[in-house]
């Protein structure tokens, strides 16, 4: 097993598309999010657990219901702590059981929440994904296809953009000025060179 490399920043920072390039560069990928909605929709334990705490209606035909959890969890910080100990928990171990099973030098796990679920315990190396405020707004809002205030909201709920860079152990600024590629690159072989030594 090679070194487990955490790969965070805010919403719309762009680390979905920086997770793409290091698949490209032939490295595994946990994506946190994606596993997340795997785990409510597949684990019976969360599913007994999640219609328990949210009731019946979080599941729709045996499948998760995601507009009817965003507004229970939304419009209540208590329902959002809830659903985040719930989860954060169980994530964490399945990305630690896939991160023991892969072969290559390294592996990433892309995740918003690293420093707010304490997944970082679990990890060698973090890497931020830095861009400005504005472009991250304007990213979310053209990609979920909601308003500025909506956008706001959900960055509230996440760690502050600067205190999350500065617990980072790399950053990569993907602000659409400067070349990202070539920033992915680099660090891949810094990666590859601390498996080496």
């Amino acid at each position: 097993m090679g070194l487990k490399i955490g790969l965070t920043g805010g919403i719309g920072s762009g680390k979905s598309t920086v997770a793409a390039i290091f698949e490209v560069l032939g490295i595994p990928v946990y994506y946190a999010d994606a596993a997340a909605k795997r785990l409510m929709n597949e684990n019976a334990q969360i599913k007994a657990l999640m219609v328990a705490h949210f009731g019946e209606q979080v599941y729709a035909a045996g499948v998760l219901n995601k507009t009817y959890l965003s507004e229970k969890i939304f419009s209540s910080p208590t329902q959002l702590a809830l659903l985040n100990q719930l989860i954060h928990p169980l994530t964490i171990a399945d990305a630690n059981d896939w991160m023991s099973r892969q072969q290559a030098p390294y592996c990433i796990k892309e995740a918003a929440l690293i420093f707010e679920s304490h997944a970082e315990a679990h990890l060698d190396y973090i890497i931020g994904v830095q861009a400005p405020l504005e472009t991250r707004i304007a990213r979310v809002m053209k990609r979920d296809k909601i308003s500025r205030e909506k956008v706001l909201t959900i960055m509230e709920k996440q760690l502050n953009e600067e205190e999350k860079m500065k617990r980072c152990d790399m950053i990569l600024v993907n602000d659409d000025e400067t070349l990202l590629i070539p920033q992915v690159i680099a660090l891949h072989e810094k990666l590859l060179s601390f498996v080496r030594h």
